[in-house]
């Protein structure tokens, strides 16, 4: 028998199960998201078996398939824990935080705040670890400046989110190419085209903005115990930056992801073993990540006078203890991570999604909501403004990040396709929007840390998160201008063109 076609209806009907479902998750049971996606998945499959007529087989072939689409995702995100975890042992990570918080300036403060998020987040890949760490201490030098917290909480986002997205470290900056069936540098290389502009629009404004608060006086002193702490700890020289430049060199000359990843650990397993760490404790960090020591033992003599002033003394470190008590929590917060075993919550992620949107597509679901959507489309801007929305629609129904990348992702996955259009399009829209726009949900898992952690309600710095609103704006108006189009060529290589190139076609 040959299975039914579902109905608009029936579409939207399940569509808005899920989604409330999901919604349900994040905002009342306050729970992860993944039992909830397979509990959607087995809806899905049971209204195809039972109402539809699939066969079981069928629906289990295409979901199999299609989480075999993400499995490079997943090779990278296993490496990706491991060369977070060597990079901050060797002292990459902490050399490129510590020469960043060192451009502070009262005259630049606002500009200085941006590149000191963008670098963090780009080196640790995590926007939420950047704003609870670094992002706070700025919060409170803003303060003594005379400088609004929503605006500071703005510009600490901006910078935060810009790392996120175009880190390789970064969780998101892998799904999306994951979703969209295309390579991690390829992706990146895409979103230069539209992060690009919008990050030097960004720069000017908090230039300009910055000029009314240039008279201030900048404390310094959490800034210079954050460096003193991390000196102590790690080694900070220029040259454990050749790990970061030998990554970014192999991705210049187009090299594959996985090839040019390994090649960071390499290096930085060098660095770690010249000054001294053993091949167990390198071992160790790559399976289940960093661990601070002398900052943890700052943390951990908590409130005891003596114990700290003791910890302090054996490490050399000459900062007053309540500042370096502060100091210390910021470090461990934002130095505990990478290892191979941190990188299970968002690959299983992945698989509970693909799992999830592979069962709508196997049963025709995904097909008749796009065949809906794409009917008054004729462009490349429509398609690339669809995609977008249907990003923000994610944000504000579902309430999570993740899913606004997974979840149109997997449905416009085809339409691209179909229209010739190199998949780094569509992984680079929904980066544009889905990672970039959930932040500013009140109830987005995103917009809910955020707030919570700066001390600033969404609603007040939603103004002056410049980069989070401005980037989908400017991706559809270049798209519209024909500017950083990427065709998929007979190899599959991008060729960037205004219109499909004739022997293409």
């Amino acid at each position: 028998m040959e299975p039914r076609k579902p109905s608009l209806a029936l579409t939207l009907a399940l569509f808005l199960t899920v989604a409330a479902m999901i919604a349900a998750s994040v905002l009342v049971w306050e729970v992860d998201i993944h039992i909830t996606l397979i509990l959607g998945a087995m809806l899905t499959i049971a209204i195809g078996v039972v109402v539809l007529k699939y066969d079981y087989a069928t629906i289990e072939k295409g979901i199999i398939d299609g989480i075999m689409t993400g499995m490079q995702a997943c090779l990278i995100l296993y490496t990706v824990g491991p060369l977070i975890g060597t990079w901050i042992l060797s002292g990459v990570v902490p050399t490129m935080i510590y020469y960043g918080l060192a451009i502070l300036s009262p005259s630049i403060f606002l500009l200085a705040t941006l590149l000191i998020c963008s670098v963090v987040s780009l080196s640790t890949g995590t926007s939420w670890g950047t704003s609870g760490t670094v992002g706070i201490a700025l919060m409170g030098i803003a303060l003594g400046l005379g400088i609004p917290a929503p605006l500071t909480a703005g510009v600490v986002i901006s910078g935060a989110y810009f790392g996120d997205k175009m880190s390789p470290l970064s969780d998101t900056t892998n799904l999306a190419p994951a979703v969209a069936g295309t390579d991690l540098f390829q992706h990146i290389r895409a979103m230069v085209w539209t992060t690009g502009p919008t990050y030097i629009i960004v720069a000017a404004i908090t230039i300009v903005i910055g000029f009314r608060y240039a008279g201030g006086e900048l404390d310094t002193a959490k800034i210079a115990a954050i460096q003193a702490l991390m000196k102590a700890e790690f080694w900070i020289n220029p040259v454990t930056l050749i790990a970061p430049l030998v990554v970014i060199g192999l991705s210049a000359a187009r090299k594959p992801a996985l090839p040019s990843l390994w090649a960071g650990i390499f290096v930085a397993i060098v660095i770690a073993l010249v000054n001294g760490s053993g091949i167990g404790d390198i071992l160790n960090i790559m399976q289940y990540g960093y661990s601070p020591t002398v900052s943890a033992s700052i943390a951990g003599a908590g409130e005891d006078a003596a114990a700290l002033a003791k910890v302090l003394a054996e490490s050399n470190i000459t900062v007053a203890p309540a500042i370096a008590l502060e100091a210390a929590n910021d470090i461990v917060k934002l130095m505990e991570r990478g290892g191979l075993q941190s990188m299970n919550w968002t690959i299983s992620l992945i698989i509970c999604a693909f799992t999830f949107g592979f069962s709508m597509e196997t049963c025709g679901f995904l097909k008749v909501m796009l065949e809906a959507i794409m009917k008054p489309i004729k462009s490349v801007g429509g398609m690339v403004t669809a995609t977008i929305m249907s990003c923000l629609v994610c944000d504000i129904f579902l309430g999570d990040q993740y899913l606004s990348i997974a979840m149109p992702g997997t449905m416009f996955r085809s339409a691209y396709q179909e229209k010739g259009l190199h998949p780094r399009m569509l992984s680079r829209s929904l980066e544009d929007a889905g990672t970039l726009l959930s932040v500013l949900i009140p109830w987005n898992t995103c917009g809910a840390y955020h707030t919570t952690v700066l001390g600033v309600p969404t609603i007040q710095y939603v103004p002056y998160a410049f980069l989070n609103y401005l980037n989908p704006i400017v991706a559809i108006i270049l798209t519209y201008m024909g500017i950083g189009i990427a065709w998929k060529g007979k190899e599959g290589e991008p060729v960037i063109s205004r219109t499909r190139p004739a022997d293409l076609v």
